[in-house]
C-alpha cells in the first residue's frame, strides 16, 4: 500500500489554531493548554506514523472531568474553524460547476445559448430546505463563525484595521474568544417556531441577497436575460410526518413570518432605491410611466417635486406598506409618511418596478438601463414573491387513510373503508371526487387526528388567498405505495375549496408521491401509470405540463444498504421517464437527500450529473437539511458557489449527450444488476437477519445519548419500538458515524465487488460511468472517514463479548472486503490518491477525532454503568457535537 503524502496545512487553519490557543490559555489556564497541546500533538505524531507516539492514552487520562469538557470544546472548536479555512479556500466547492463552463460544454456539442434559455424559460431548480435534525450547533456559534469568515475576508483583502477601526487579528481573536464563552449545547428542545427562524434567516441574509446577483451573472453567460428557474423551498412548519408539533398554527406562522421578511427586505431595498434616484424632471425626462406613479403616489413634499422617481418610490413603498400590513398584521419597520393601497400580488409590485426601470431605460441611450439594484429588486420579486419560499406540506399515507376513513364513516359514504382492497378505495374515491359535496360538516365532531388534517388544508387554502398559489404547491405523501393514497390527499383538498371537481377538474396543490423503500421504487412505475390513467387526473397533470415524484434515499438505504439504494433510485427514476412520456406529462423529480452519503449526500453536483439523461429535464428539486444548509449557504460565498452548482448541473444533465454510449448502458446496467443483488443480500443479511443485530447497534453505538440532544421538534423514532425499521434514517445513520464505522454508506458493497467475476468490466464502468463515478467517490469518502480500530473500542460496550465480536467481524470484513475493492477497480494504492485535496482535509481532521471517540467511549462506559455526574451526560453530548462537527457530514 503505497504511503499517503505528508499533510500540507492551510495557512488560514495555522493562523486559527494559533488564535485558538492562545484563547484556551487565556481562559482555560495554562494547564489546560498544556494538557491539550500534549494530546493534540501526540494524536498528530501517531497518525504521520512517528515512532514512540502512543501516550495519548496517557494524556487523556490526565483529564479530570471539567478538563474534558473543556477540551472536548477545544477540539470541536478547531474543527469549527478548520471547516471555516476549507470553506474560504474552495476545497469543498465543485471544480469548473459554473454556468460559464456548463455553457463551454453544451457549445461542444453544438447546443447554444438559445436552447438554454428555452430550456430555462420553463424550468425549475429547488433547493428545499427542511428541518431534519442533524445539525448541532446553536445559531449562536453559527453565527460568531459567520463573522470570523467576514473579517478574514478584509483580511485577504489586505487590510490591518475594519471600518470601524478595529484590528483584524485582535477583533478575529475576540470572536473566537466568544465562541470558547458561549455555551454549545442547547438547553431546550427545538420548536418549530425556532426552526423557522433558522430558516428565514438563510433565506434572508444569503438567498434575497445572492440569488438576484447571480441571475445578473447567468444573463451575462447566456447572453440573454433568464426565466427565475432557481427558486427555494422550504418544508419547515409544513412537515408534519411523524411531527405531531406541526399543525395548522405551525404552517400559518411559517407563512406569515416568510411574507414578513421578504417584503421588510423589499422595503429596505426601496428605501435604498429611492435616495439613489435623485434624478430631476429638469435635467432628464422621466416618461409617461413614471409620471403617472409621480402624480398616483400622494407624496406632495415640495422638496421632491421636480424629483419623479423618488416620488414614485414613495407611492410605491407606500403601498408596499400597506400590503405588509394587509397580510401579516404587521407595520412597516420604517412607516411610511402617506398611505396607500395594498398590492393585489407580487406582479403588481412587479409592474410598478418594471415602469420604473423604463423611464431609466428610455434617456441617455439606455445607459441606465434595468440593471444595478433595481434590476436586483425586480428579480427577487420574481424569484420570491410576498411567500420568499414556497412551503411544502408532508404527511404520511397511513394517516390519509386513518382520516378519511373517519370522515366517510361519519357521512354515512362507507363505514369501513380500512377494509377495502385497492380497487374498491379508488372507486369510492373518485366517486366522491365527482362531486362537489363536502364530506366534513361543522355539526359533527371529530378525533383529534382529523380535526388536525382538516385545519392544515384549510389554512392552506388560507394561504392561497393572502399569498397566491405559490406560497404551498406541492403535498407530499410519504410511504406512498398505491394509487388511492394521492387520490386520498384530493379528498382533504376538496374539503377546503383546494380541488374542485367537474368536467375540467382542477388542484390547486398537486399530491406528491414520495416512494421510499427498496420495493415503493421498484413499483412506482406501475403506481404512476394508474395514477396518470385517470382521465381527471390526466386533465390536471396536462394543464399543470408536469407532475412530481419524490424519491427517498434516506429509507431506501437503511431498507436495502447503500448499493442497491443508490441502483434502484436510479433504475426507478429511468422507469418512469416513459411514463410520463406516455402521458405527455413534464417529469419533476424531487430527491430526498441529506447531508450524509448513507442519506444521499455527497456533492450534489456530481449527484445531478450522475442522473440518467432523460430524468432531469430542467426540473429537480433537493432537499438541504441539518448541517448542510450551514455549510452551503451560511455565508453569501458559499451559498452563491453551491446555488450555481445546481443550475449548471441541471443545465448538463439536461441538454449534454449522455456519455454511456447506447450499446454499452445494457452492459452496465446488468453488471450493476448482479452487483446491487449481491450488495443487497450481504446487507440484509447482517441488518435484519442476524440474531442480536438490534441490540448489538444500540449497545456499541451511542443512538440513546444521541436522542436526548435538542436539536429538532420531531421524535426520532416512528413507532415506540427499537425496531431498525421503525427508527427514523438520520439517528441510524448518525450513530453510525460517531462510532466511526459509517456503516450505511459502504456495507454489503465490498462483497459484492469481490464476488463479481468480471473486474475488467468493472474498471470500464468507472472510467466512463458518472453514475458509478459518484456512487464510488461518495463511498470513498465515506470509507476514508471510517476506522475499524476506533470501532472496535465502540464494539466493547456490547455487553455479549460473543455476540459483539461475532458482527463486529463481519462489520470489519466488509470494510476491508470494500476497502480493497474500490482500491482495485478505481486503480488506486489508497483511498483518495486521486483527490488530494479532500484527502489532506480528511487527515488533517482525524488527529482531533481519535482523542474525542476515545473520550467518548470512556464517557459512555461510565454512563451506563450508572454515575450520576451531570458532567458525564454533558460530556458525552459534547463528544457527540465535536465529532459530528469534525465529520461534516454524519448525519
Amino acid at each position: 500500500m503505497a504511503t499517503s503524502p505528508p499533510i500540507t496545512q492551510n495557512p488560514d487553519i495555522r493562523f486559527l489554531g494559533k488564535l485558538l490557543g492562545d484563547v484556551i490559555r487565556a481562559y482555560g489556564g495554562e494547564t489546560l493548554f498544556k494538557r491539550t497541546e500534549y494530546i493534540r500533538a501526540t494524536s498528530v505524531d501517531r497518525h504521520r506514523g512517528v515512532a514512540g507516539a502512543d501516550g495519548i492514552d496517557t494524556g487523556l487520562d490526565a483529564l479530570s472531568l471539567d478538563e474534558t469538557i473543556q477540551f472536548v470544546r477545544g477540539f470541536m472548536l478547531f474543527s469549527m474553524l478548520a471547516n471555516l479555512a476549507e470553506d474560504r479556500q474552495g476545497i469543498a466547492a465543485e471544480p469548473q460547476a459554473d454556468l460559464a463552463h456548463a455553457m463551454a460544454r453544451l457549445a461542444k456539442e453544438g447546443i447554444d445559448g438559445k436552447a438554454a434559455l428555452a430550456m430555462l424559460s420553463d424550468s425549475l431548480v429547488a433547493p428545499v430546505l427542511t428541518a431534519h435534525p442533524t445539525e448541532v450547533r446553536r445559531k449562536s456559534m453559527i453565527d460568531h463563525r459567520n463573522r470570523i469568515a467576514e473579517l478574514m475576508k478584509l483580511r485577504d483583502a489586505g487590510l490591518s484595521e475594519t471600518p470601524d477601526g478595529d484590528l483584524i487579528d485582535e477583533a478575529i481573536f475576540r470572536q473566537i474568544a466568544l465562541l470558547w464563552q458561549t455555551r454549545t449545547l442547547r438547553r431546550e428542545r427545538l420548536f418549530v417556531a425556532d426552526e423557522v427562524e433558522t430558516a428565514l434567516a438563510y433565506l434572508r441574509d444569503t438567498f434575497l441577497p445572492v440569488l438576484p446577483a447571480l441571475y445578473a451573472r447567468w444573463e451575462r453567460a447566456l447572453g440573454h436575460r433568464p426565466a427565475s428557474f432557481l427558486r427555494p423551498g422550504s418544508w419547515i412548519g409544513g412537515d408534519r410526518d411523524g411531527n405531531p408539533f406541526v399543525t395548522a398554527e405551525s404552517l400559518t406562522l411559517a407563512l406569515s413570518r416568510s411574507a414578513e421578511t421578504v417584503i421588510a427586505w423589499y422595503l429596505d431595498a426601496l428605501h435604498g432605491l429611492g435616495a439613489e434616484l435623485s434624478i430631476s424632471s429638469e435635467l432628464a425626462e422621466a416618461g409617461a410611466e413614471v409620471a403617472a406613479l409621480a402624480e398616483a403616489s400622494g407624496d406632495t413634499a415640495p422638496s421632491r417635486q421636480d424629483e419623479p422617481y423618488r416620488r414614485a418610490i414613495t407611492g410605491i413603498y407606500a403601498r408596499l406598506s400597506a400590503t405588509l400590513q394587509q397580510l401579516t398584521g404587521k407595520a412597516a419597520p420604517r412607516p411610511s409618511a402617506i398611505r396607500g393601497k395594498p398590492y393585489d400580488g407580487p406582479d403588481a409590485f412587479r409592474a410598478d418596478l418594471v415602469a420604473i426601470a423604463h423611464g431609466l431605460a428610455a434617456a441617455g441611450k439606455g445607459a441606465l438601463n434595468s440593471g444595478g439594484a433595481l434590476g436586483r429588486l425586480i428579480r427577487a420579486v420574481e424569484t420570491f414573491g410576498f411567500h420568499l419560499a414556497t412551503l411544502d406540506m408532508r404527511q404520511n399515507s397511513a394517516v390519509h387513510e386513518r382520516v378519511v376513513a373517519e370522515l366517510l364513516q361519519v357521512a354515512g359514504v362507507e363505514d369501513d373503508y380500512l377494509a377495502l382492497d385497492e380497487d374498491a378505495r379508488v372507486a369510492l374515491l373518485r366517486r366522491e371526487l365527482m362531486t362537489p359535496r363536502p364530506l366534513s360538516s361543522p355539526h359533527f365532531s371529530y378525533s383529534e387526528e382529523t380535526a388536525g388534517e382538516l385545519a392544515i388544508v384549510r389554512a392552506a387554502a388560507q394561504a392561497h388567498r393572502l399569498y397566491g398559489p405559490d406560497c404551498i404547491q406541492n403535498y407530499i405523501v410519504s410511504m406512498a405505495q398505491n394509487v388511492s393514497d394521492l387520490l386520498e390527499v384530493n379528498i382533504l383538498l376538496k374539503e377546503a375549496g383546494l380541488y374542485r371537481p367537474g368536467d375540467a377538474a382542477e388542484a390547486d396543490i398537486m399530491a406528491v408521491p414520495l416512494f421510499e423503500t427498496i420495493g415503493d421504487l421498484e413499483n412506482a412505475p406501475d403506481v404512476m401509470g394508474a395514477w396518470f390513467a385517470l382521465p381527471e387526473i390526466e386533465t390536471i397533470a396536462g394543464r399543470r405540463g408536469h407532475q412530481e415524484v419524490m424519491i427517498g434515499y434516506s429509507d431506501s438505504n437503511k431498507d436495502g444498504g447503500y448499493l442497491t439504494s443508490t441502483w434502484g433510485l436510479h433504475q426507478a427514476s429511468l422507469a418512469l421517464a416513459p411514463v410520463f412520456a406516455q402521458a405527455g406529462v413534464g417529469m419533476q423529480l424531487f430527491h430526498g437527500r441529506g447531508g450524509a452519503v448513507g442519506r444521499g449526500g455527497g456533492s450534489s453536483f456530481a449527484a445531478i450529473l450522475a442522473q440518467p439523461r432523460g430524468t432531469v429535464q430542467g426540473r429537480i428539486r433537493i432537499t438541504e437539511q441539518g448541517e448542510v444548509i450551514a455549510a452551503k449557504y451560511g455565508t453569501r460565498e458559499s451559498a452563491a458557489s453551491n446555488l450555481e452548482a445546481m443550475a449548471s448541473a441541471t443545465l448538463l444533465a439536461s441538454l449534454e449527450s449522455d456519455p454511456v454510449p447506447e450499446k454499452e448502458r445494457a452492459r452496465f446496467g446488468a453488471a450493476m444488476d448482479e452487483i446491487s443483488g449481491a450488495a443487497f443480500k450481504a446487507y440484509r443479511g447482517l441488518v435484519y437477519e442476524t440474531d442480536g443485530f438490534r441490540t448489538f447497534f444500540r449497545q456499541m453505538t451511542p443512538i440513546a445519548e444521541i436522542a436526548t440532544l435538542k436539536i429538532g421538534s420531531r421524535p426520532s423514532s416512528r413507532k415506540k419500538t427499537d425496531a431498525i425499521e421503525d427508527l427514523r434514517a438520520i439517528p441510524w445513520v448518525f450513530s453510525w458515524a460517531q462510532a466511526r464505522v459509517m456503516l450505511p454508506g459502504w456495507y454489503g458493497v465490498g462483497q459484492a465487488l469481490k464476488g463479481y467475476k468480471d473486474q475488467g468490466l468493472l474498471r470500464e464502468m468507472v472510467q466512463s460511468w458518472p453514475f458509478l463515478q459518484a456512487t464510488l467517490a461518495n463511498m470513498e469518502m465515506v470509507l476514508a472517514k471510517s476506522d475499524m480500530a476506533i470501532a472496535a473500542n465502540y464494539a466493547a460496550l456490547v455487553e455479549d463479548k460473543a455476540l459483539g465480536d461475532a458482527i463486529f467481524g463481519q462489520i470489519s470484513d466488509g470494510w476491508n472486503a470494500a476497502h480493497d475493492g474500490l482500491l482495485s477497480i478505481t486503480r488506486q494504492t489508497r483511498l483518495l490518491e486521486k483527490n488530494p485535496s479532500l484527502d489532506q482535509s480528511i487527515r488533517l481532521r482525524l488527529p482531533y477525532i481519535e482523542p474525542l471517540n476515545l473520550l467518548q467511549v470512556e464517557l459512555l462506559k461510565r454512563h451506563r454503568a450508572g454515575e450520576a455526574d451531570e458532567r458525564i451526560a454533558e460530556g458525552i453530548q459534547l463528544s457527540i457535537n465535536a465529532i459530528a462537527t469534525a465529520l461534516r457530514n454524519s448525519g
